[in-house]
């Protein structure tokens, strides 16, 4: 029994950097999530070929909540396993937490920006992604204070 508690605590993330991380990245995937829910009427309109497929098959709304529960589900596993594991020495942290923010931001929330805005804002995709990648950027900068 004592070996089942000690080996959950690894699903939840510890709290430091990479919890912040992920109750950010979790918010803007929750933002793309409800705008689709709110805003497609039809599979059809959805732009990614992936949830689009899950919603021809179950629904709109069941759909799109297997497809983001599928997708987001390794992404919450790796930040749990990495708070406990990963302890860099400062100087190198001082050079990877950028570049893991920025293809955090580049790649998972300004992707997921650019999907929520794209049903109610009509600016170029690229201009949708890199909005949302620099708010992702404010943002941690706020909350982690480095």
């Amino acid at each position: 029994m004592q070996n089942t508690v000690e080996s959950l605590k690894y699903f939840i993330p510890r709290k430091n950097v990479w919890r912040t991380r992920l109750i950010l990245l979790l918010s803007f995937i929750m933002f793309d999530y409800t705008a689709t829910l709110a805003f497609c009427s039809a599979p059809i309109f959805e732009g990614n070929i992936y949830a689009r497929a899950f919603m021809e098959t179950f629904g709109i709304g069941l759909g799109l909540t297997l497809f983001n529960i599928i997708t987001t589900t390794p992404l919450y596993l790796i930040f749990s396993v990495d708070s406990h594991m990963i302890r860099l020495p400062p100087k190198i942290a001082k050079l990877t937490n950028p570049v893991v923010d920025g293809i955090f931001a580049w790649f998972i929330a300004g992707v997921r920006f650019n999907g929520a805005t794209s049903w109610f804002w009509s600016a170029p995709p690229v201009a949708r992604q890199v909005t949302g990648a620099a708010l992702y950027l404010i943002l941690i900068l706020i909350l982690i204070k480095r």
